[in-house]
């Protein structure tokens, strides 16, 4: 028999064409429709579909992030499904993949796929990502894989995927370590599997989690904003290997003796924080006053990290170990 795959559409690129009113792309197309110009895919699986939503990536919210993984999780509990394919807008699909892959307790293949081109251009990307997601979320061999990103015939673990050029087509990267595996000619080929994933059984989301961007001459004053604002956590996206400057210490100290976690990244697209600097402001004084080391992941993502641990209820210490036991 062949496998049984559950399609969950939600708009994106993949569902644009051009409006005539507006010269420019919006969600047009259904499920039904996207299938029907994706060819051969009837000789690899049967198909369950859901039109979940026609949005583009940045009406995409953790609250609808957070709706669609229920949706997700009822569709693997049907013990007639194989896996699992969701299109979504290249803007926010790495967010979307990452908080799935917290959120998802399954060894069943979801796949998260998209396009860089809409339906009324030539080079259209959409069918040839989608067949190729189709592809890998039939074949057994991506069994507790954890939530991964298909695109461009690569195969990206979510913790890694990262949207790296604006228009190209081979912009889904994992920067530091390369993709899990490819599909070569239909051929799906695994090279290497992750190693460390975490999962929080959570149905809350806190998103009073703000993100504070690092750079020459910062001081406090966004922090302390975001503080009397009522923040209940803060991402650093610090400097280097995560330094920030010596202005916002003190801002940084308010914020953890308030109670706030607050977790230190890097505005370097490759790496991990540590704390290998001690000179003031560097990493090693940061951990000193009770920040968190946010490992490799990029601000973006360690903000969903800690909004899923937040809204599990989980302490600072526990938050702590998340984040510093891990990779990414």
């Amino acid at each position: 028999m062949k496998p049984r795959i559950a399609m969950i559409f939600t708009g994106g690129t993949i569902s644009m064409r051009v409006d005539p009113l507006t010269g420019g792309a919006i969600p047009a197309l259904s499920g039904a429709e996207i299938l029907a110009l994706v060819p051969g895919i009837e000789a690899i699986a049967d198909y369950d579909l859901t039109d979940f939503a026609r949005w583009p990536g940045p009406h995409v919210t953790p609250p609808r992030m957070l709706d669609l993984a229920h949706l997700i999780q009822s569709k693997l509990a049907d013990q007639t499904i194989d896996g699992l394919v969701i299109t979504h807008g290249t803007d926010t699909l790495e967010e979307t993949a990452f908080l799935l892959d917290h959120l998802i307790d399954s060894d069943k293949p979801v796949l998260l796929v998209g396009a860089m081109r809409n339906s009324s251009e030539l080079s259209w990307d959409g069918p040839a990502n989608l067949r190729a997601a189709i592809r890998v979320a039939a074949d057994p061999a991506t069994r507790g894989l954890g939530v991964l990103v298909v695109f461009n015939d690569q195969i990206i673990a979510a913790a890694e995927a990262t949207k790296t050029h604006t228009e190209s087509t081979d912009t889904f990267q994992s920067r530091d370590f390369g993709p899990l595996g490819l599909i070569d000619k239909d051929r799906l080929i695994v090279t290497r599997r992750p190693l460390h994933r975490i999962h929080i059984p959570t149905d809350q989301l806190e998103e009073r989690v703000d993100i504070i961007k690092s750079y020459a001459g910062a001081d406090g004053r966004f922090i302390d904003h975001a503080l009397n604002d009522g923040a209940r956590g803060l991402v650093i996206e610090a400097l280097g290997r995560g330094n920030v400057t010596v202005a916002a210490l003190p801002a940084i100290q308010r914020a953890i003796d308030a109670g706030l976690p607050v977790v230190i990244t890097s505005r370097c697209p490759r790496g991990r924080v540590l704390d290998t600097y001690g000179y003031e402001g560097g990493g090693r004084q940061l951990t000193r006053m009770g920040a968190i080391l946010g490992g490799m992941l990029p601000s973006h993502k360690a903000r969903l990290r800690l909004m899923l641990a937040l809204g599990a209820g989980w302490e600072r210490e526990r938050i702590r170990e998340i984040f510093e036991s891990s990779t990414g």
